[in-house]
């Protein structure tokens, strides 16, 4: 038996608003979306590296609220990025704590990415 990386299920309530936040300011990518009809809720995949999010308005398909931990490297060059794209609603600091360096981004939906560059071992 051989398990693989979860994929995180975020829940949105507005598809503008979270294609403004995961593609524009955190530089993901749209894989692919789907509805089970027009007028019917989201769920879509953005992948960004090696992070794969689902994003839902399904309404059983999560709770608003989570918290994801990303490790990642480089992490002063992801938030350079970040701070340079001027985005209103967020500007994230970088912490340093026991384990590592992290900076946390709430999503306009009260979802938390907590992105740690951990410390070397």
């Amino acid at each position: 038996m051989e398990l693989s990386a979860a994929i995180p299920i975020l829940r949105i309530f507005s598809v503008d608003k979270a294609k403004e936040f995961y593609l524009d300011f955190l530089g993901f990518t749209l894989v692919w979306e789907h509805r089970f009809e027009d007028n019917f809720p989201l769920y879509a995949e953005v992948r960004r590296s090696g992070l794969t999010l689902h994003l839902s308005e399904h309404h059983g398909d999560a709770t608003p609220g989570s918290t994801i931990f990303v490790p990642v490297k480089e992490i002063d060059v992801f938030h350079a990025e970040l701070l340079a794209r001027n985005y209103g609603y967020a500007r994230p600091g970088v912490e340093t704590v026991d384990w590592g360096r992290v900076m946390e981004v709430a999503d306009p939906f009260g979802n938390r990415l907590r992105f740690c560059e951990l410390n070397k071992q």
